[in-house]
C-alpha cells in the first residue's frame, strides 16, 4: 500500500536519504520482506546455481535439493535476523554499521558492500541485455551486434533507474504485484523445462561425497542470503517497530527460498542430462535452447522481468551506500550514479570478458569473506542489545557519539580485518585450475577444500569481537527500552 508520508509515497520520488526513519513515519507489515526477497530470487541466476552443484560438485538431484533447502533459506534467515536492525534503528544497514565501526572505520565494510551491489547488478544487467538480445532475435531475427547489445543493456538500465530512482514505496508496491505476474509466468516456463529432463539419468546418478555437499551448502549461501545480508536493513527500515522480529525471519526466509530452491533444484535436474547450462557462457541461450520454440518470447519475458525484479532492489541499495561512503548528492542522484558503473560493467562483460562464469563465481568467492566478517561482528553487536543514536548516526565529525578513537572503534575493525585474513587463508579464487587469482595457504585443508572461508570469517569476526568489545558501549542515554518483542527476537 502507498505510505501517507512525503517521503514515502507510490510513483513518487523518495526524499529521504540515509536518515533514520522516525516512528511517526514508520508503516508497513512483516509480509513485505516476504515479497522484497521473493522478487529479489526470481531471476534465472539461480538455474546455473544449481547446474553447478551437479556439473562440478557432483552432486545429486536429492543431495542438490538438501543443498537448496539449507544454503537457500538458511542464509536469508540470518539475512532476516540482521534487517531486525534496521527495523530498530531506523535507517539503511551501512548507516548503522557506524555505531559499531566509527565513522571512520565503517568507510571498509561500506566501501566492500558498494562493490558487492555493484558486481550483482553487473551480472545480472549482463544476464538481462542477452535476454532482451534473443528476444528481439526471435520476434525480428536481429544479429547480436554492438549497437544492439548497447542499446539492450539500456533499456534494462533505464527500467532499473525508473524503479529504484523513484525509491522505498514504489519498490515495495512493484515487488508484490510484479513478482506475482513474473512468477507465475517463470512457473510456466519451468513446467516446459521439467518436460526436457532426462529422468532415466537423473535417477541413476550416483551421490555425491558429504563433503561436497558440505561445500554446496556453502556454496548457495555465499552466492544468495550472504550477499543480501548487508542490504536487510535497508528496507525494514520504515517499518514500525512493534512487529515482532521473529515474523520478519520467516518472511525473508521462505520469501527467497521457495523461488531459489525451486529455480536450483531446477537447474540441478537440468544438468543431470546435460551440462551444457553449467558451461555455457550465455545461460539464458542454453535455457531457451530446450524449450519449445514457440516458448521463447514468455521465457525471455519472464527471465527479463526477474532479473529487473533482482536489480531494482540492489541498485536502490548501492544508491544508499554510496552516501553512506560519502557521497554529498541526494539519494536519486547517487543511483543515478551508480547505473553508469552498471553500464560500463555491462559493457566489460559482454563486449570483452571471454568467459561469464569464471569471473561471476571468482567475485562470489572473494567478497564473500569480508561480508562475512562484517556479519559476525554486527551479529555480536545486535546480541549485546545494541540502541542507535540517530544524531549521532548522522554526524560524521570529531564530536560524534559514534568518533571513538580517531574515528575507529577499535575492537570492532580489529575483528573485522582479523576476521578477513583468517577467512582468505582458506579460501581459494579461481576462474579455472589454470588461472587462480588468489589460494589461500589453508586452501587445501578440509574447510578450504569445501569453500568455507567466509563461514570461518563469520565465527571469527564474531568471536573476536566478542572478546575485544565485551565493554565497548552499546546503549544510548535516555533511548527508550527495548520492548518485550524486541528482548525476545535479540
Amino acid at each position: 500500500m502507498a505510505a501517507s508520508t512525503k517521503n514515502d509515497r507510490v510513483g513518487t520520488v523518495e526524499t529521504r536519504g540515509i536518515e533514520p526513519v522516525p516512528d511517526d513515519e514508520r508503516h508497513g507489515h512483516a509480509s513485505q520482506m516476504f515479497w522484497t526477497w521473493f522478487a529479489a530470487n526470481i531471476s534465472i541466476l539461480g538455474l546455473p546455481l544449481g547446474a553447478t552443484l551437479v556439473a562440478f560438485r557432483g552432486l545429486n538431484i536429492w543431495q542438490a535439493v538438501l543443498v537448496a533447502v539449507v544454503g537457500a533459506v538458511g542464509s536469508f534467515a540470518l539475512v532476516g535476523a540482521l534487517s531486525l536492525a534496521g527495523k530498530k534503528g531506523g535507517a539503511p544497514a551501512l548507516t548503522l554499521s557506524r555505531a559499531v565501526f566509527g565513522q571512520r572505520g565503517n568507510h571498509g565494510p561500506t566501501l566492500v558492500t558498494w562493490l558487492s551491489r555493484v558486481g550483482w547488478e553487473t551480472i545480472s544487467t549482463t544476464t538481462a541485455a542477452y535476454a532482451l538480445l534473443a528476444l528481439l532475435n526471435t520476434l525480428f531475427g536481429f544479429g547480436q551486434g554492438t549497437v544492439l547489445t548497447l542499446i539492450c543493456l539500456l533499456v534494462f538500465i533505464a527500467c532499473t533507474l525508473l524503479i529504484s530512482g523513484l525509491g522505498h514505496a514504489t519498490i515495495m508496491w512493484i515487488n508484490k504485484w510484479a513478482t506475482v505476474g513474473f512468477g507465475v509466468l517463470n512457473l510456466i516456463v519451468m513446467g516446459f523445462l521439467v518436460a526436457t529432463v532426462d529422468w532415466r539419468k537423473v535417477l541413476d546418478a550416483p551421490a555425491g561425497q558429504s563433503s561436497a555437499v558440505v561445500a554446496g551448502i556453502g556454496f548457495i549461501a555465499s552466492g544468495t542470503g550472504i550477499g543480501w545480508a548487508n542490504a536487510g536493513a535497508d528496507y525494514a527500515r520504515y517499518l514500525p517497530r512493534a512487529i515482532p522480529g521473529g515474523r520478519l525471519v520467516r518472511a525473508s526466509a521462505f520469501g527467497a527460498g521457495i523461488p531459489l530452491v525451486l529455480l536450483i533444484s531446477l537447474g540441478s535436474l537440468l544438468t543431470a542430462g546435460d551440462s551444457s547450462l553449467a558451461t555455457s557462457s550465455d545461460p539464458v541461450s542454453a535455457i531457451n535452447a530446450m524449450l519449445p520454440s514457440w516458448m521463447a518470447v514468455p521465457y525471455l519475458i519472464a527471465a527479463f522481468g526477474g532479473l529487473l525484479m533482482s536489480n531494482h532492489l540492489s541498485t536502490y541499495s548501492a544508491g544508499l551506500t554510496m552516501i553512506t561512503l560519502g557521497l554529498r548528492v541526494p539519494r536519486a542522484w547517487a543511483v543515478c550514479v551508480d547505473v553508469v558503473l552498471m553500464f560500463l560493467g555491462g559493457i566489460y562483460f559482454m563486449l570483452i570478458a571471454g568467459d561469464f562464469y569464471g569471473p561471476f563465481t571468482t567475485f562470489l568467492t572473494l567478497l564473500a569473506v569480508p561480508i562475512s566478517a562484517w556479519i559476525g561482528v554486527i551479529v555480536v553487536d545486535m546480541l549485546r542489545g545494541r540502541q542507535y543514536d540517530s544524531a549521532a548516526l548522522m554526524d560524521t565529525g570529531r564530536g560524534s557519539r559514534y568518533w571513538y578513537r580517531g574515528g575507529f572503534h577499535p575492537p570492532a575493525v580489529a575483528a573485522w580485518v582479523v576476521a578477513i585474513v583468517a577467512g582468505l587463508l582458506f579460501t581459494t579464487a579461481a576462474t579455472s585450475a589454470d588461472d587462480v587469482w588468489f589460494k589461500g595457504p589453508l586452501a587445501t585443508s578440509w574447510l578450504g577444500t569445501n569453500g568455507l572461508g567466509w563461514l570461518v570469517a563469520i565465527v571469527v569476526g564474531a568471536a573476536v569481537y566478542a572478546v575485544l568489545g565485551r565493554r565497548s558501549p552499546v546503549t544510548v542515554d535516555a533511548a527508550p527500552a527495548p520492548t518485550a518483542l524486541e528482548e525476545a527476537t535479540r
